[in-house]
């Protein structure tokens, strides 16, 4: 059992929300379920008072929530590799190799990014998660951002809730685009594969910006600007649009071989085991220095290559860093 409080100011968004909700909404990787057995125990308190779920929760006010985080899945320390790109006394941000689960779950016990980061910083059994903030699927690489204190992940976790945090990725899709455009369709479980997600009315909210960043004839180079963080967004967007990222078995079709492919590009299609996307980039202000931080990762060379070889080999890999984001 771990046990550490996490307080938060109640923001506009969440205003006249019930307590359970509020909650729910900033501490995205617990239940609802969850949330309220802790609010009927106690365990969370508005203003150093008990309340109820149903409670109405206002601008300003403080709520303190005691985690009972008793985890059959519960993380322990790892050697996992990882690449530490930035951090200081409050804030961590590490690159993820694809293949690497976030978090123990069922399946996947041990040997995740979680258990990494408890090796790495042992403190980090005190906080959520082990302080993450946010996720990346197993077959995504790129930049997650830790939180390693607990005034950091409060003020971390809202700034990601309020969208103060830029997240930019990179991806290959499948098909030649014509044009940039802005997603927004609602996702929720697809009720026909539990698995899977997909666009529905009655879902989340979720916009997805994207841009063209190189074009070949039977695919396209993109940079990615998010605006909501549901599971499988990106994914699920591309595919809705009928532009799939190229090896999304999930929300793609089968390996397409374009007519007329090099062996060499054919090879490399066939050597990619996961789907082309990359947490490329990060931007927030310091919630405690104010400074700007921006954290680029370059796109992880299974990616480098199939793009080269859909050039003809007439991309390096500095052509591919110079490739930014239009404004």
């Amino acid at each position: 059992m771990n046990q550490k409080k996490i307080i938060f100011l109640i923001n506009d968004e969440n205003d006249n929300q019930r307590l359970d909700k509020a909650i729910t909404v900033l501490l995205k990787d617990f239940s609802r379920t969850t949330i309220k057995n802790w609010i009927q125990k106690g365990q969370v308190l508005v203003d150093n008072e008990r309340a109820e779920p149903k409670h109405k929760v206002h601008k300003g006010q403080k709520i303190e929530v005691t985690p009972i985080i008793e985890d059959r899945h519960e993380a322990t320390p790892e050697k996992i590799d990882f690449t530490v790109l930035f951090e200081d006394e409050d804030i961590l941000i590490v690159e993820k190799p694809s293949g690497l689960v976030v978090h123990p779950g069922h399946g996947n016990p041990k040997g995740t990014l979680q258990n990494g980061l408890l090796y790495y910083l042992p403190d980090l059994k005190h906080l959520p998660r082990a302080g993450l903030i946010h996720r990346l699927d197993k077959n995504t690489s790129g930049l997650l951002i830790v939180a390693k204190t607990n005034r950091a992940y409060t003020t971390m976790v809202a700034k990601l809730e309020q969208r103060n945090i830029m997240r930019e990725y990179r991806a290959i899709c499948v098909g030649a685009m014509t044009s940039g455009a802005t997603i927004e369709a609602s996702i929720a479980r697809d009720p026909r594969n539990r698995i899977k997600f997909s666009t529905a009315e009655n879902g989340k909210r979720a916009v997805t910006n994207y841009r063209i960043l190189k074009k070949f004839d039977h695919h396209t180079y993109i940079g990615l600007r998010l605006e909501t963080g549901r599971t499988h967004q990106i994914r699920v967007h591309m595919s809705h649009i009928k532009y799939p990222i190229l090896g999304d078995s999930l929300y793609g079709n089968r390996l397409m071989i374009p007519s007329g492919a090099s062996d060499y590009l054919k090879s490399a299609l066939r050597q990619l085991k996961r789907q082309a996307l990359h947490a490329s980039k990060v931007t927030f202000v310091h919630p405690f220095t104010k400074e700007k931080v921006s954290i680029d990762s370059e796109i992880p060379e299974d990616m480098f290559t199939i793009l080269s070889e859909l050039s003809g080999n007439n991309l390096t890999r500095e052509e591919v860093n110079s490739l930014e984001y239009p404004k």
